[in-house]
């Protein structure tokens, strides 16, 4: 099993912050047309456009820096949309164990709507920040 230091989370956490200020669909503010998350929580939907089934997870259900596997959907898909208003770094994997051989990707915990993952989501660890 391969660890990740802080240094490199945090290094990671970074880049991704600066690369996300360039993505549109990665807004840092809510609007009228966001979709329902809390402050604190972070929200997968099974669809993209955040639509279909919908699943919620704050910081005081979730072990900082554990893999939690997202629930089975009929389909057998994962989850195509997400909103990740935790505070705090969030990496999402195509694999349901967090196996970084599949997609992944982190995203910052400042307010992230990302209307389609460019991968099924089954998976997803949050990071101490």
């Amino acid at each position: 099993m391969r660890t990740w230091s802080t240094a490199r989370v945090t290094t990671l956490a970074a880049a991704l912050l600066a690369a996300c200020a360039l993505v549109p669909s990665t807004a840092t503010g809510a609007h009228a047309a966001s979709p329902p998350c809390a402050t604190g929580e972070l929200c997968l939907w099974a669809k993209p456009d955040f639509k279909g089934t919908r699943q919620t997870y704050d910081l005081s259900t979730l072990d900082i820096n554990s893999c939690t596997t997202l629930p089975a959907l009929p389909s057998k898909a994962g989850f195509q949309a997400l909103v990740n208003r935790t505070g705090r770094p969030v990496t999402t994997y195509q694999s349901a164990e967090c196996a970084e051989t599949g997609e992944f990707q982190t995203y910052p915990g400042d307010g992230v709507w990302l209307p389609q993952s460019p991968y099924q989501v089954r998976a997803f660890k949050v990071w101490e920040r």
